[in-house]
């Protein structure tokens, strides 16, 4: 059954910040020239917002320039943030709060906002809509198309109703070919089209090495005597003894808290579980004091891109960019994301504006959108918190914390030196005999949980005679190699139970549980063997987020 195609100017993967921004940004250039412009997003997940997943708090930088009459127009920023207060927790039961005059400035947050970014991405939705955009949710990007040259043509939706074996079910629809004049690749952190596009092109040849982390988040009912709304805290420290990272808890709107935990993933010990982190650390008094007689909403987790300036890969490619966290526009030195992925997109929109009314047919390289981004606010942002992470790396928490300070603080971002770390996240991975294996309390289900039931509350749901979306290059090594060497450590830095090593009568063998799944792309940054390639699963699969 051949697959149908359409043709658009513009196509957008993701309807996250990045994609929403272009979307929009593109269609205002039309209106304001008169132009004719026909634009489409492709989501995969069953609605926009439904695989959405960050802490969040968000400055209003790139919407004050995409939406100057947001407030007006009822965008969903409703919790202005009253106060920061930041914690080095030093055991299980004391902590040291942070003067503000030792944080660095970047770190800050007032005049900033409390918000749910799936919320914020469906209140974008609908202005992109108003302006003509054309939103597909549920239909996964799951192939890059290329004209002849090797430009970029477009990308393909996945197929449905495929069962597991690979046989076409009676529900069988083929996926659609989507072509553009240029395509906008917004898939978010470790996008797998955004992965296959950087090793084709080469992109990266000229960064340093991408880095990543895994945020872990819950929504809670707080009792309202507690809820203290625009109260932000942040700290690191315990639990995190084999590993850098923070916590988060943010008191947003209607006696509700958002808490996490982000880890890392460059840590050395195989027995780590950033999940058992994360439920030990609420027991803390710091965030217990807040939790404590609340109820768990909600539940999730995703990675998180966090090289920074440094290891930017070249955006752009003969047919299409990447933007947004596909690229790695996250400033770590604030811990925001929002703001710069929106803008990025924002650029990129005004380069294809500017390429397709200047010529016309598409598929060149946006040699323009360098000038744009070189000259812009989100250029020099990141510019100046090139070290933050670096040197968290290099010199951990208190040292790189001293660093970043001088370097935030006295040099405004600009000290003349520039630290590089190389070193891959996942061959940070140490052999499990050289580790010590580490004990997690079990959960209590009041302040702690199990994965299972916290998979449940991220409402995650594939269908599940499917092909698998997490592929291995070779079935053997889970087995023969990571377990033998690292103690399968998929078991552990898996945040949903996916993977797991069972003993039954008919031997050991490695066991893949997809219908968990939470999108996270964990498991394609942290394996030690480079073994696990996540693809997309069919349309509508996954979690699906309420108010996340």
């Amino acid at each position: 059954m051949a697959r149908e195609s359409m043709e658009f100017d513009v196509v957008v993967v993701g309807a996250g910040p990045a994609g929403l921004s272009a979307a929009c940004r593109l269609m205002q250039q039309a209106t304001d020239e008169d132009k004719a412009l026909t634009v489409c997003v492709v989501e995969k997940g069953s609605e926009v917002g439904a695989h959405i997943l960050s802490g969040a708090v968000i400055e209003s930088r790139a919407l004050d320039e995409l939406f100057p009459d947001w407030k007006a127009q009822g965008a969903p920023l409703n919790t202005a943030v009253t106060e920061d207060q930041i914690f080095m927790l030093k055991n299980e039961e004391k902590a040291v709060k942070v003067p503000n005059m030792l944080v660095p400035s970047t770190m800050h947050n007032q005049g900033n906002y409390i918000v749910s970014l799936g919320n914020l991405c469906r209140w974008l939705a609908e202005r992109a809509e108003q302006l003509g955009v054309e939103i597909f949710p549920g239909f996964a990007a799951s192939e890059v198309l290329y004209h002849e040259d090797g430009s970029v043509k477009g990308i393909a939706t996945g197929d449905m109703g495929v069962s597991a074996d690979g046989e076409r079910k009676d529900s069988y629809m083929p996926g659609m070919e989507l072509h553009a004049k240029y395509t906008i690749f917004s898939e978010g952190c470790r996008g797998h089209l955004g992965k296959e596009l950087i090793e084709r092109f080469d992109l990266n040849s000229s960064a340093d090495a991408q880095h990543y982390g895994i945020g872990i988040k819950e929504l809670w009912d707080i009792d309202p005597d507690k809820h203290q709304p625009g109260l932000v805290l942040h700290g690191s420290g315990w639990p995190l003894n084999d590993a850098s990272g923070g916590f988060f808890l943010y008191h947003t709107e209607g006696n509700q808290v958002v808490v996490g935990l982000i880890v890392d993933l460059n840590y050395s010990n195989p027995y780590l579980s950033p999940f058992d982190e994360f439920q030990r650390m609420k027991h803390h008094p710091v965030l217990k004091q807040y939790l404590e007689g609340g109820s768990r909403v909600s539940y999730g987790a995703r990675a998180i891109t966090k090289g920074g300036f440094n290891a930017l890969p070249k955006m752009t490619f003969p047919g299409g960019i990447i933007a947004g966290c596909n690229a790695g526009t996250l400033n770590f030195s604030k811990i925001k994301g929002t703001h710069t992925a929106m803008k990025s997109g924002m650029l990129a929109a005004e380069s294809v504006f500017e390429e397709l009314t200047s010529a016309g047919e598409g598929g060149k390289e946006l040699e323009s959108f360098y000038d744009k981004f070189e000259a812009s606010w989100l250029y020099d942002e990141l510019f100046r918190s090139r070290n933050f992470g670096p040197a968290m790396h290099k010199f951990g928490p208190l040292l790189g914390g001293a660093f970043n300070f001088i370097d935030q603080n006295l040099f405004g971002g600009r000290i003349p030196v520039t630290l590089h770390d190389n070193d891959e996240d996942y061959a940070q991975l140490k052999p499990a005999s050289q580790c010590s294996p580490l004990e997690y309390p079990k959960p209590d289900g009041v302040l702690s949980f199990d994965k299972l039931s916290s998979v449940f509350l991220s409402n995650t749901n594939h269908e599940e005679d499917q092909p698998c979306h997490l592929q291995l290059n070779d079935a053997s090594i889970p087995l023969n190699e990571n377990l033998s060497k690292f103690a399968e450590p998929a078991q552990r830095y898996c945040p949903a139970g996916v993977y797991e090593i069972i003993n039954d009568e008919a031997g050991e063998h490695f066991q893949i549980n997809s219908q968990n799944c939470l999108h996270c792309k964990t498991c394609d940054i942290k394996d030690p063997a480079q073994n696990i390639r996540w693809v997309v699963p069919e349309g509508l699969g996954g979690p699906n987020y309420p108010n996340m």
